[in-house]
């Protein structure tokens, strides 16, 4: 499998054709504080506006290229991707503003080997589109998932990919509210299986648990209360603009407390948070507008409930050189100064689909650049033509 990303195609240019793809990484470091994509932004996509791009082979002969359209030598601020294989082509999408490959070369749940890309197809979209493309044979589309913002991944390592789906669309505007006026947005954690899309939220009920414990604390007894006595929709006039603020955040609070409970299936936790919390003359209208939003969100594109596996087996984890080793999709960094050693060894447990599950290192390193390495994507590791999940060792040094 050949590959290339985003920074690698830039560094290369500079450290001559012969640099190993770890040495780029190494300068990289050095450099990307000066480099606009480095930057953290909320649903980080491969390629935006047409800057840079990737491009690698799948075992089945099937390639794919995400990148800028071309006018003469020139590239527009524009993204385009497809698929290539034999003298073929299957276009992913023409000259949209943002295209990521999520997944490449990834087993999904029997289905086979498939890529995933998220898609804005236009510039006012509040949200993007997963379309997910077998790659067995001629590329074909299997599914598109509209209206959230989407990351695959196998969480809990038992050999399963679910697809982490937030409603973005189910939630901008409401109440006048922006998508990105939230922290959290209602998710639903999905599995493709035999081109059904199932519902595996329940199983994962943990981890809302914690972000609703996260929202709560943050919310003063003295700030629910004065948001009770409001009439929940807020609106007040402008000389009232700092109290508008303090009540706009516990409502967005309250709202992300009830749609943790609403789509991890608990209906009536979320109901009777939401009667505790919100302003009683209120109530019945925004159960409503929630209710509403959600059922004309994912869920209208959701076929059934998963099957729960109740006793779970962690799938195993390989090394080289019994595998291919995963290889990078999308690697950045804080966009701040990190004080590093001249060397550094972080282990990563890179799953099934290309994500990492986890990372350690024994260094002396920034915990920040630490939980970033957390959100890097890779084509993992393949074993007998599969995907398979991998520990990835990486050297960094600033020295190289």
């Amino acid at each position: 499998m050949s590959f290339s990303n985003r920074y690698y195609l830039r560094l290369a240019r500079v450290l001559g054709r012969g640099a190993s793809w770890l040495g780029c990484w190494a300068l990289l470091l050095l450099l990307c504080g000066r480099l606009q994509p480095c930057a953290a932004q909320p649903h980080r996509t491969l390629c935006n506006q047409g800057s840079y791009g990737f491009k690698a082979d799948s075992p089945t002969g099937v390639s794919v290229l995400v990148g800028a359209p071309h006018s003469g030598s020139f590239a527009a601020r524009t993204c385009t991707a497809e698929l290539s294989w034999d003298k073929h082509k299957l276009i992913v999408a023409d000259q949209v503003p943002q295209v990521d490959l999520d997944l490449f070369g990834v087993d999904l749940n029997g289905i086979g080997p498939v890529a995933a890309f998220q898609l804005k197809k236009s510039s006012d979209a509040c949200c993007l589109t997963y379309e997910i493309y077998s790659l067995s044979g001629a590329p074909r589309l299997l599914r598109t998932i509209e209206g959230g913002f989407f990351s695959a991944a196998d969480t809990d390592l038992d050999g399963r990919v679910e697809i982490w789906a937030e409603d973005g669309k189910a939630v901008d505007g409401l109440d006048d509210l922006p998508v990105s006026s939230f922290d959290f947005l209602p998710t639903y954690v999905l599995r493709l299986e035999n081109n059904r899309l199932l519902d595996a939220t329940p199983e994962f009920a943990a981890h809302f648990d914690e972000i609703i414990e996260r929202i709560r604390r943050k919310i003063s007894p003295e700030q629910l209360g004065s948001f009770k006595q409001s009439d929940g929709k807020l609106r007040f006039s402008i000389a009232e603009v700092e109290h508008l603020h303090n009540l706009r955040g516990t409502k967005i609070a309250v709202m992300e407390i009830v749609w943790n409970y609403l789509y991890s299936g608990r209906e009536t936790d979320a109901w009777r948070s939401l009667r505790e919390m919100w302003p009683a003359e209120d109530l019945d209208r925004i159960q409503s507008a929630i209710s509403s939003r959600r059922r004309d969100g994912i869920l209208a594109q959701i076929d059934g409930a998963g099957t729960h596996r109740i006793s779970k087996k962690h799938a195993p984890i390989f090394e080289k050189p019994d595998v291919i080793p995963a290889e990078a999709i999308d690697l950045f960094r804080p966009p701040f100064a990190l004080s590093l050693p001249e060397e550094v060894f972080l282990d990563l447990v890179i799953d099934s689909a290309g994500k990492v599950r986890s990372v350690r290192s024994q260094d002396n390193i920034d915990q920040e650049l630490l939980s970033y390495t957390k959100e890097w994507k890779f084509v993992p590791a393949m074993r007998g033509g599969h995907s398979v999940a991998s520990r990835l060792h990486l050297a960094v040094s600033l020295k190289r």
